[in-house]
């Protein structure tokens, strides 16, 4: 059985008099532990899902199962600890608290949850052992992206989920931050999704999923995926 599984799943937004389906009967499967790429053009429906999937938004019917939990059926307060506990967010902008150093916004993430990682340890990983009393000002963008994923790994989640992770930073750093993200899927069995409209990257990943106009338009199973430094784009 899949880890992650979404069934017949329906969104739509009202906007005025105006009905938009973001996702139309969207399905597809993750297995636990697999690095996935979810990619296609803006206002395809992308982001819908992952608000979904991250408990952030709720479908209008359908079926998303979770390490056999059906998120959807959930209530409000069952999806604030499904947040909580099993999700980690990395997004295009850091959301970092500016008054905080590095190590203190880490740790912030790290008493909300139940299992957390040190925050010290997990800051070591991202490469940040030397920036952990700075502030988010006296950081690189590519910094201040890895205290964001670092305080996503500090909740322990059972599925990390990023949206253009790279997208306010220039190439190199993107790339740096793209191989923090596939090393962090394989060497600690982490369950990753990546949202991008970058079809270059699609090589990296376990799987692609191509979603067009609301809907899977297909899916792509890749049993030798690239390590991210033999991708250009």
């Amino acid at each position: 059985m899949a880890y992650i599984s979404l069934e017949h799943v329906v969104k739509r937004y009202q906007m005025g008099e105006v009905v938009i389906t973001a996702a139309d009967d969207i399905s597809f499967d993750i297995d636990k532990g697999q690095f996935v790429i979810i990619v296609g053009p803006s206002g395809a429906g992308k982001t819908t899902v992952l608000n979904i999937l991250g408990g952030m938004d709720q479908c209008d019917s359908g079926t998303i199962l979770v390490d056999g939990q059906d998120v959807a059926a959930c209530s409000p307060k069952e999806l604030t600890t499904y947040r909580r506990y099993d999700i980690g967010f990395v997004f295009q902008f850091y959301n970092l608290v500016q008054n905080l150093t590095a190590l203190e916004n880490v740790e912030l993430a790290a008493q909300i949850c139940k299992h957390p990682l040190p925050a010290e340890d997990v800051l070591r990983h991202v490469g940040l052992a030397d920036r952990m009393d700075n502030f988010p000002a006296q950081l690189s963008g590519g910094e201040q992206q890895r205290v964001a994923i670092a305080r996503a790994l500090a909740k322990n989640p059972k599925l990390l989920l990023c949206d253009e992770p790279t997208g306010a930073l220039d190439y190199v750093t993107g790339k740096s931050i793209l191989k923090l993200l596939q090393d962090t899927c394989r060497q600690q069995g982490m369950t990753v999704v990546v949202i991008t409209h970058n079809t270059a990257i699609t090589p990296m990943a376990d799987r692609v999923i191509h979603i067009k106009n609301g809907r899977v338009d297909r899916v792509e199973e890749q049993p030798s995926p690239m390590p991210v430094e033999d991708i250009e784009w």
